[in-house]
């Protein structure tokens, strides 16, 4: 909770005005069982009609205040919840936007999900009703007490022996409850982790006719949450009839006593009425402390849920050349890769292929961009676990305007290989750089300005087909329409409304191909340096694809491309063909030199395209 405590300081003078306004309206209620007893006792028996309408108005009066202050200070509860976790809310989103793609794997979506809303609902919940009765539960209690034992200190006494046991009872409890829920919010993780499975792939489970055992799936996980749930609400409202049956005890033995002493002249009947009453605030006090115990014990857990992905430490840093080479680094001597705006202070005055290059003698700038490769793959090794290589030493290069084309069977390592080179993971061994410069020295925003992506399974937004496209870069209409061009989505954009067309979450009101070339315009439409396309045409019948190729061969000539795919016919005209197999490199060169000196290629080729003629 310490974390979430830094949230509030700047709401703690709006805090403490409505805790004295609450403060206020406690008192107020705390006066209307002794005026009433003070009518019963010393104004009644003087038979004097207006001294009784004067504290029966002065009651009244009392009552209202109270309704004027718990409204008024609830008001302020509300505000201070709402700002306090508004900005909570926004520095997590922050965060996870800027965690890295291991880190989000460790978390998993699911679970991120269910801190960004449920457990930030929890922290809501705390802050207000803390707020509300916060004040107003102890106080009354602590009043109650107080007056009661002006009243008469004798039944006080039987009420302080009381409030040991039910200190015990709570204190024991919330302790015992805390780990409950949070093993109830792991149980939650996983729970939205299946329904979110579940309506991504709604139609692939309904074309498999898999309903019934995703519905038991889902049982599975629900009863577990369910299970979990019930432990710990079980667990937390135990304290409620436990305190609730020492306090009804301790009413038996006060009206015990009470009646006693009434009758042996010791207390007047007004004084136990309102002894009684008092006793009954002091009960609802209890059992107030006691809910908010129990919203604390859930606001602890999500605190901490919380908590440890702002606390989460960046594992990606920018390094300083010198860093880069040094053997162990690791010490945290760069900046943090994850900050957006952050500059490196050690950037190279000039870089090839946006500044001039560094020159030396008798050696012009334009020699030294011909010997200083785009993009350079060193002996670059990588595991997800850190246990099985998912990619083993990888090495090639690419000069400005060339293309590679990297084919190979699933769960070879191609899709692994252009993440590395966004660096949306680092590396474990070897080094990636761009026209000579490490990776790892850029800052994360520039590096990845550099670059327009398709993934394999990308995403398309609940938004209009210009929103998907432009995605916030304020493009020029006419860099979105040769994009559009290029990407053979020209025709069916304008038979669909144009632009301003809803595409739904993910695009399923898009076939396959639409899709496709929507996410192919929005990778071109920022004229990068460098185009990544991932299994990007799979979907496009050949005379698209080979359109496109055709068109984005004359209008993206110097920029250098990475090609995915599984099709021969999508890679054979680039300038290098990278065959993985297993994260293995089993072959690097143009489309004639593999047939002649790769087997798995040949073999490829013959299948798809019917030998090496092709």
């Amino acid at each position: 909770m310490k974390d979430f405590l830094h949230y509030l300081k700047p709401h703690i003078p709006t805090m403490l005005y409505g805790f004295t306004i609450k403060f206020t309206g406690t008192i107020m209620d705390l006066l209307i069982p002794y005026i009433l007893s003070y009518i019963i006792d010393e104004v009644t028996p003087q038979n004097d009609i207006r001294r009784v309408f004067f504290w029966g108005g002065m009651m009244v009066v009392c009552a209202a205040l109270v309704l004027v202050c718990n409204v008024w200070a609830n008001r302020v509860a509300s505000a201070v919840s709402r700002d306090t976790l508004q900005t909570l809310r926004y520095d997590l989103f922050y965060k996870i936007s800027y965690l890295s793609s291991s880190q989000v794997d460790a978390f998993t979506i699911p679970s991120l999900v269910t801190r960004m809303t449920t457990d930030t609902y929890n922290l809501h919940r705390m802050l207000n009703m803390i707020q509300r009765m916060g004040v107003r539960a102890p106080i009354l209690l602590l009043g109650g007490v107080v007056v009661t034992m002006l009243i008469d200190p004798v039944l006080s006494g039987i009420l302080c022996l009381l409030i040991p046991f039910m200190t015990f009872v709570v204190v024991y409890i919330s302790k015992k409850s805390i780990p409950l829920f949070t093993k109830a919010g792991i149980s939650a993780d996983n729970m939205i982790r299946v329904v979110r499975e579940n309506a991504s792939g709604i139609r692939v489970i309904k074309a498999l006719s898999r309903t019934e055992h995703e519905k038991e799936r889902y049982d599975g996980v629900n009863l577990r949450l369910n299970h979990d749930e019930t432990k710990a609400s079980v667990m937390m409202a135990s304290s409620g009839p436990l305190i609730n049956l020492l306090l009804n005890f301790g009413l038996v033995m006060v009206v015990l006593a009470g009646a006693w002493r009434v009758a042996s002249g010791h207390m007047k009947p007004g004084a136990i009425v309102a002894f009684l009453t008092y006793f009954t605030i002091i009960l609802n006090a209890v059992m107030a402390i006691s809910r908010l115990i129990t919203m604390y014990s859930k606001a602890a857990a999500s605190a901490g849920r919380i908590a440890e992905v702002l606390n989460t430490p960046a594992d990606m840093k920018i390094y300083h050349a010198a860093d880069i080479n040094r053997e162990g680094d690791g010490s945290g001597n760069g900046q943090n890769a994850d900050e957006p705006d952050g500059a490196d202070p050690h950037r190279r005055a000039a870089e090839p292929g946006r500044a001039d290059l560094r020159q030396s003698a008798g050696e012009s700038a334009e020699s030294d961009v011909r010997q200083i490769p785009h993009i350079t793959f060193d002996h670059v090794s990588f595991s997800y676990n850190k246990r099985v290589k998912n990619l083993a030493d990888i090495s090639f290069s690419l000069n400005p305007g060339q293309s590679l084309g990297i084919i190979g069977p699933t769960g070879s390592g191609k899709s692994t290989l252009v993440q590395l080179l966004l660096r949306l993971y680092d590396i474990d061994e070897g080094s990636i750089c761009i026209n000579g410069r490490d990776i790892n020295t850029f800052p994360l925003k520039e590096l990845r300005q550099r670059f327009g992506v398709v993934f394999q399974n990308d995403v398309l937004f609940k938004e209009t087909l210009l929103h998907n496209i432009d995605m916030g870069r304020t493009l020029s209409q006419e860099d979105i329409d040769k994009a559009v061009r290029i990407a053979q989505a020209e025709t069916f954009i304008r038979e669909a409304g144009g632009y301003e067309m809803s595409v739904e979450a993910r695009g399923v009101n898009l076939s396959g191909g639409q899709k496709q070339r929507v996410l192919i315009a929005r990778a071109l439409a920022g004229h990068p340096e460098f185009l990544i396309l991932d299994d990007s045409s799979s979907a496009l019948d050949y005379k698209t694809d080979a359109a496109f190729r055709t068109e984005l061969a004359k209008a993206f000539a110097g920029t250098t491309t990475i090609i995915i795919a599984q099709r021969i016919s999508s890679i054979m005209h680039c300038d290098k063909i990278l065959v993985l197999e297993d994260g293995i490199p089993l072959g690097l060169g143009t489309h004639e030199e593999l047939l002649r000196t790769c087997e798995t290629y040949r073999e490829i080729s013959k299948i798809q395209m019917g030998g090496d003629a092709a």
